[in-house]
């Protein structure tokens, strides 16, 4: 009767670690690619590549853009650009992802906005060419456009 108990007790506490393990597991990546580079035009403001990196969760989407081609101004406080990304394509033609997540920036740094907050549906394929990114900065507004298709394509979410 103790060696049955014994086992018993050996199978559910292997059972629950199984299930341990995949509650902790990462999750597979639902949207591909996860990186895109794109070359914008700032107007005045500059321009030059930029890279995108998207996450997806379910319906709820983020995109990161960092340039090292577009420098911030002037000192920039974290969280304090206000951004929205429009990408075309999906359901609807566009889809915006919105936010004013931003690290704390030096004068000469690196771009860096997001991750911004977006709803996708399955099976959309968004891509930055047509779209724009509109940053607020200091009551300032900068309008960014995709010179050409973003490589290596369009992010298409599960």
């Amino acid at each position: 009767m103790t060696g049955k108990r014994i086992r018993t007790g050996a199978a559910l506490a292997v059972g629950a670690l199984a299930v341990t393990g995949l509650a902790f597991a990462p999750s597979a990546a639902a949207v591909t690619p996860q990186t895109a580079t794109i070359t914008a035009n700032c107007g005045l403001f500059g321009g030059g590549a930029a890279t995108l990196t998207a996450t997806q969760s379910g319906t709820a989407a983020t995109i990161t853009l960092t340039s090292s081609a577009i420098k911030a101004p002037i000192a920039i406080a974290q969280d304090s650009i206000t951004t929205v990304l429009t990408l075309r394509g999906g359901a609807s033609g566009s889809t915006d992802f919105t936010g004013t997540r931003n690290p704390a920036m030096a004068a000469g740094d690196d771009i860096t906005v997001g991750p911004l907050d977006g709803t996708v549906a399955p099976g959309d394929s968004l891509e930055a060419y047509g779209g724009q990114v509109r940053m607020t900065i200091f009551g300032i507004n900068v309008t960014c456009t995709a010179t050409g298709a973003q490589s290596p394509g369009p992010f298409v979410f599960d």
